[in-house]
This record gives structure tokens, C-alpha cells and sequence, in this order.
């Protein structure tokens, strides 16, 4: 774990450094603060949620942007009541029950008649809880890369764009709350907008960008929403290996946006062992990909400074088609796999892949008597299995077929 930081004393920092140039912080600063011990996690509603917002709010103050949220605020607040069910829809109400969340925005008006909105959330599990995939009782979840990285790097675009040439649209800077909550930050926001909706040129949303890869896979997701995103993102691409899809509706706070007519991109490096566990810290977090990703991002913005407000696409939805499972194989899958197959990027402890001898890299080609070309395929042969049930699985391991039994 991270050793704590004393926050009252980052705060004098900053505070102190409000008339320097932004460029003093860089991703690691961010990512350290935002990640570490004493923001015990950021749980969305805590006081621990509140200081990583302020600790926000300073440094959008020292960017020079206009706070854009609430009565002339950074912050926009919203207050709901726990979900009992985990399908029944969240309400926002105010009331003894409720937990309050805090949407930090801040605003760079270069007097354009189109805004572009950038977004990261900023909220974690706190202490752990239902979403934790950590099994060893409650500890501290700093995610540094779920989703420090992504806040850290939408600081960073602040920077570069108040002092770049771009000035054919307005910014709107957004750290959302309530994300690992179901979104709740960004759909409360699209409902309630500061801003006119009509005017948004496009949003780019950063959840989990920073764990790049040797390879520099790179997932991009939203690219139907557009007819130009494919054109742009390859013609400024730097060297990434592009992994791009086209639905809008993903898991994070781009699809609050899609699902108001708005074009999306989504950014992220991919899943890992450490997701969703104690073990997400600063130290792991590959910050020289972190700031090709900002130069990137930069980069696509730029491309589209001179050309009218984006056309919105209706895309597939994805996540209608993903089949419901019964039992798990207890692997964390490669999600920027592009081979044949579904590559395993990690197993956990005792359960059937593991007790099987599955290890990390496996590639499975064949689950029951299902062939397995890609994730969606995976995920519809193992939809037919139940609890107690028994198969094989073949998987490629460096060239060479491997024929296990698992038992779910």
C-alpha cells in the first residue's frame, strides 16, 4: 500500500502554487495524491470522496478554467438512495437515507459556439464491498488506475488545451461520482445539464488508461458514433496498436452521454489482476503511456478544430446481446485480444480455471463442444453451463493444445 499523505498539507501545496504554471503537477502527482492511503478508497457520498473533490477543484482553479457546476461552483451535487435490488433503478432524492455525490466541473470558454466535453470519474470502492473482486475482508481500494489514471490525464488535456491553438470550441472539464455505483454522476449531469446539450460537439470519456501495454494496445470504444472517428483516430494515431469498437453504450460515463444524441469516445488500456482490488496502486501505473495517451487525445482534438459540430450515429448496442452465466470459469479475459480465442490475462484464487491449471496466457479455443473464436463466443458457451457441471476446455499455450476438465 501507499504510505499516507497528508491532505491538509498537499492542499497548502497546491494552494501555494495557484499563480504557477498547471505543468508543475504532473500525472504522477495526481495519481499519487488521488490514490493514495488517506482518501481511504474515495467511496462515492464520503468525506474521504469529498477531499479528493476539493483536492480536484484546487487544481481546476490553478488550470484557470470557470467552475461550471452548481450556483457558480465546481461542484454539482446529487443525493440517491442505495439500490436494495441490483436491477431496480436508481432515484435521486434528497433525505435522511440518501448519499450525496459531487460532479467536479470546470469550463474553458474560448467563445465558441460548440463545447466539447472531457470527463473522468473519480469515485472508487472505499473500503471494498459488493463490486470488490478482493475476498480477504474489507481494505482500502485506492484505484490508481480505476480511474486516478483517467482524472489524472483529463488534468493534463486541461493544461495542454488552455495553452494550445484550439480554440474553435469551449471545454468543459468533468470528474464524475458515483460511477462505481452505476453511472450515477454522468446520468445525473446528462439529465441536469449546466450547459446547454445542444451545443456539445462531441465528449471523450478516460476510465482506466493507465496500464499500457509493451504492445501499446490501445481500446477505443464508441467509433460508430461518428462517421469520422475511424478517419481521425487512425490518421493521428502515434504508434498505438488501435483496438476500436463501435458501440456508445459501454460500462463507464460515456454512454450517459451517447444515450443524449451525443458522438463518444472511450479510452482505456485494459483489465488486469489488480482490478477492483486492494493491490490498484500508483506504482503500477505506466505513466510515460499515460502521457502518449494525453498527446493522442490532444492530437484527435485538434484534427477536428476546424471542422463543424460532429454528426451522431445510433450504434448497436453490445450489451443487449451479452448472454447471462450461471458460472464463472474465474479468469479475468484479455479485452484487447484481437487473435482467435479468448486470451486469459488472469486467473483467481480456487476457483475452476485455476484448479484446473489454467495460468495466465492461455488462449481458450474450445469450451464444451463450443468453438471459441472471440469474447462474444466465449461468453454464449459458457452461458450454457450450470452450477455442479462438467466439460472440457482447450486452450493454445504458447503454440501447443492443452486439453484440461473443469468443473464449474
Amino acid at each position: 500500500m501507499i504510505k499516507k499523505i497528508a491532505i491538509p498539507l498537499i492542499l497548502l501545496l497546491i494552494a501555494s502554487c495557484k499563480k504557477e504554471k498547471a505543468s508543475t503537477f504532473s500525472l504522477q502527482d495526481d495519481v499519487y495524491f488521488l490514490a493514495s492511503d488517506s482518501l481511504n478508497g474515495r467511496e462515492t457520498g464520503t468525506a474521504y470522496e469529498l477531499k479528493a473533490a476539493q483536492y480536484i477543484v484546487q487544481r481546476m482553479k490553478d488550470l484557470h478554467l470557470d467552475p461550471a457546476g452548481d450556483s457558480v461552483s465546481y461542484y454539482q451535487s446529487f443525493s440517491f438512495k442505495p439500490k436494495k435490488d441490483p436491477h431496480q433503478e436508481v432515484t435521486y432524492v434528497n433525505g435522511d437515507s440518501s448519499i450525496t455525490g459531487n460532479n467536479i466541473i470546470g469550463y474553458l470558454d474560448n467563445k465558441a459556439k460548440n463545447t466539447i466535453i472531457i470527463g473522468a470519474h473519480y469515485d472508487h470502492l472505499g473500503m471494498g464491498g459488493e463490486s470488490s473482486l478482493y475476498r480477504d475482508g474489507a481494505a482500502i481500494h485506492n484505484g490508481a488506475d480505476d480511474n486516478a489514471s483517467g482524472v489524472a490525464v483529463m488534468l493534463q488535456l486541461a493544461d495542454s488545451l488552455s495553452n494550445s491553438q484550439n480554440k474553435n470550441n469551449n471545454y468543459l472539464f468533468m470528474a464524475f461520482s458515483g460511477e462505481e455505483r452505476g453511472l450515477l454522476g454522468s446520468n445525473y449531469f446528462a439529465k441536469n445539464p449546466t450547459v446547454d446539450l445542444t451545443q456539445i460537439n462531441y465528449m471523450i470519456n478516460m476510465d482506466m488508461v493507465g496500464r499500457l501495454r509493451e504492445d501499446k494496445s490501445l481500446s477505443v470504444s464508441g467509433t460508430g458514433t461518428s462517421p469520422i472517428w475511424n478517419q481521425v483516430l487512425n490518421a493521428s494515431n502515434p504508434g498505438f496498436n488501435l483496438v476500436l469498437k463501435e458501440s456508445g453504450v459501454g460500462p463507464s460515463d460515456h454512454t450517459s452521454f451517447y444515450l443524449q444524441d451525443i458522438p463518444v469516445l472511450h479510452f482505456f488500456t485494459g483489465q488486469h489482476e489488480d482490478y477492483h482490488k486492494p493491490t490498484d496502486d500508483a506504482n503500477k501505473l505506466n505513466y510515460e503511456g499515460m502521457q502518449m495517451i494525453v498527446g493522442y487525445i490532444t492530437s484527435v482534438i485538434s484534427e477536428l478544430d476546424d471542422d463543424s459540430k460532429l454528426t451522431f450515429i445510433k450504434t448497436k448496442n453490445e450489451s443487449e446481446e451479452v448472454p447471462r452465466f450461471k458460472v464463472a470459469l474465474g479468469v479475468v479475459p484479455d479485452y484487447l485480444f484481437d487473435g482467435k480465442g479468448m486470451r486469459i490475462d488472469g486467473i483467481s484464487e480456487d476457483r475452476p480455471a485455476q484448479k484446473a491449471g489454467l495460468i495466465k496466457g492461455d488462449i481458450v479455443i474450445q469450451l464444451g463442444d463450443s468453438v471459441v473464436v472471440d469474447m462474444m463466443s466465449y461468453m454464449r458457451a459458457l452461458s450454457t453451463f450450470e452450477e455442479g457441471n462438467s466439460t472440457k476446455v482447450i486452450v493454445d499455450r504458447k503454440g501447443e493444445k492443452l486439453e484440461v476438465n473443469i468443473t464449474f
